[in-house]
């Protein structure tokens, strides 16, 4: 058994009923009346390793392999053709040179009251974002890179580490006539990944900013995958209160609030509940308070009683507590 599958077990197993008589026996599973707490903290690499590669590139996901992820993040954008790919944004010209290669392929949008030029994802095909260097945005030495679809993550992934697909923006590309949901879903039922028994060498975290999403993914679509909250400021006031994680209890598993927001009384009310608790982001380049990113994720981890986070540095997650 791996340590992702164990992890998998101990950090969502009861709290959604996927460990199945083939792991417990009935009798063990009718004693089992309280969420199983995890021992090891779990490692999400964030983006993969992007502290030392080009975010959301095959390179920092090997990167993040070989400095022992637990799960391994991606964002989930559409193409024109509909091909799920491992992007942040819902446009590529941060971290692509769309703008060279495409020029003149732009739409204008309003943008906090100003006029951009921006390239959406959807509105190019995936042959046409292969052609773009998605690394020398990062570093001349990653010119190579290109944008990887979810397919190409997952085939790079499997059987050593989880994955942690986000849905992004999934109103947006409703709107433009795309069901992200099924997708995802769909690509990881074609990989034999939505199921329990894919948890013990792949196992699969979905998680989202947005509650309708998984909503429709527990409800509608009815998938037995763990599903995640991600909270933000801006709707701090919604979810992070006694009847908000309540709430969020119905449609998910757990919630993963920026970092800022946590303290311990709110890690404690979540697990009350059966809720994990993964906050974001841990960067060596902004740790706050403390001297090293390190010993911000161990207060984290060891203090607060998070029970993973998400990082930009694999390498630095503690696996045990620092003194």
């Amino acid at each position: 058994m791996t340590h992702a599958r164990r992890n998998f077990l101990k950090l969502f197993g009861s709290s959604i009923g996927i460990v199945t008589a083939e792991i417990l026996s009935p009798a063990q599973q009718r004693a089992r009346v309280k969420p199983a707490t995890t021992t090891r903290k779990i490692l999400v690499a964030h983006r993969g390793a992007s502290s030392y590669a080009p975010e959301h590139t095959l390179e920092a996901y090997s990167l993040a392999l070989k400095q022992n992820a637990d799960y391994v993040e991606q964002d989930l954008q559409i193409t024109r053709d509909g091909v799920l790919v491992c992007l942040h944004d819902l446009t590529l010209e941060r971290t692509t040179n769309i703008k060279e290669v495409f020029p003149t392929r732009f739409k204008e949008e309003l943008v906090d009251g100003k006029t951009v030029r921006q390239w959406n994802v959807s509105d190019f095909t995936l042959k046409e974002i292969k052609q773009l260097d998605a690394g020398s945005w990062f570093d001349v030495k990653f010119k190579a890179a290109r944008v990887p679809t979810f397919q190409e993550a997952i085939n790079l992934v499997r059987g050593k580490a989880g994955l942690y697909p986000e849905t992004k923006a999934p109103e947006v590309y409703g709107e433009r006539g795309f069901d992200m949901e099924r997708l995802l879903l769909d690509a990881l039922r074609k990989n034999r990944l939505d199921n329990s028994r894919a948890a013990r060498h792949t196992p699969v975290i979905i998680q989202s900013f947005s509650p309708d999403s998984l909503r429709k993914l527990s409800g509608t679509l009815k998938t037995k995958l763990p599903l995640v909250l991600l909270v933000g400021e801006e709707n701090r006031t919604r979810w992070l209160t006694a009847d908000g994680l309540a709430e969020a209890k119905q449609f998910a598993n757990g919630i993963a609030p920026a970092k800022a927001l946590l303290d311990k009384n709110l890690v404690e009310q979540a697990h009350a509940l059966g809720l994990t608790v993964t906050p974001y982001t841990f960067r060596s380049r902004n740790t706050g308070r403390f001297q090293t990113v390190n010993q911000e994720m161990s207060y984290y981890l060891y203090d607060l009683g998070v029970d993973a986070l998400f990082t930009d540095n694999p390498d630095l997650f503690p696996r045990v507590a620092i003194k």
